[in-house]
């Protein structure tokens, strides 16, 4: 029996087109919606973990004072790609790639009432597992390799965080997220594991390097440096180690990589493929 011509576009080695990579965004956001609550949490656990992964590996990088700045962030950012490869190639919900969903809303495949709920419930997902990594981190006792230099750095990086005002914290969510979900749809694009974990090295590296704001990284990140913090390392500033300064840039960041992430790359790319 010949193929059809959906076997044969599917059995092609060469990455989706364009037009098709938004399809298939808004066929991925349906699946979305449609998950139990319970597996939909549980997913975005997973993510959360997997993201702090990725921010305890660039921690380790920091923690080498010998390097150049130039040299640490970018290899730094090298080794945080270690998150967003485990959640495309495993299979997680990250909220910030989330923000992809809206294609399906304005195509009204999906209605805007399921994808906020879906956003929430990955939102608080992956805090619950980056602050369960958090703890395990911490008990690890990772901090104190290099002697204590990588615990000084996590903290550092937490201080410098909490320390942005609330608009810088927000326009360097939107960059952030503008290329989070460029890795994203990248993966989108892809047949293989190779494809996807190629095309996501250079956005991820590029947002770490230049000290964007992710809001799950920061469910690690800030945490992290809080406690090490409160357990007397590093020699951060104390007035801005504080919840709630955590709390506003966590919230900067969210609404930065929801503008980045939905409304500059979800809406242009369904404008430009995906609106009839």
């Amino acid at each position: 029996m010949p193929l059809t011509d959906a076997e044969i576009t599917a059995l092609k080695p060469d990455a989706l087109a364009p037009a098709a990579i938004e399809a298939k965004a808004e066929t991925v956001a349906v699946g979305k919606v449609n998950l139990k609550p319970a597996k939909a949490f549980v997913l975005a656990m997973l993510a959360g973990a997997f993201i702090a992964f990725g921010g305890t590996f660039f921690g380790l990088v920091l923690g080498d004072s010998t390097l150049s700045f130039a040299a640490t962030r970018v290899l730094g950012g090298l080794c945080f790609c270690l998150g967003l490869t485990l959640v495309l190639c495993c299979g997680a919900e990250l909220f910030t790639g989330n923000s992809l969903m809206v294609c399906a809303g304005m195509s009204k495949k999906i209605s805007w009432g399921k994808m906020l709920a879906n956003w929430g419930i990955v939102w608080v997902g992956n805090l619950v597992g980056s602050l369960v990594i958090v703890f395990l981190v911490y008990f690890s006792q990772m901090h104190a390799m290099n002697g204590g230099g990588v615990g000084t750095a996590l903290v550092s990086v937490a201080a410098g965080k909490m320390a942005l005002p609330f608009g810088t914290a927000f326009a360097k969510g939107i960059l952030c997220n503008m290329l989070v979900c460029l890795a994203v749809w990248i993966g989108f694009s892809a047949r293989t594991v190779v494809d996807k974990v190629a095309g996501l090295l250079l956005p991820i590296t590029a947002f770490v390097a230049c000290g964007f704001e992710h809001c799950v990284a920061n469910m690690f990140f800030l945490p992290m440096g809080l406690l090490l913090h409160t357990a007397g390392i590093g020699t951060a500033a104390a007035e801005v180690m504080t919840i709630g300064n955590l709390l506003l840039n966590l919230c900067a960041a969210t609404l930065g990589n929801v503008v980045g992430g939905a409304v500059l790359v979800g809406l242009s790319y369904w404008f430009a493929y995906g609106k009839k």
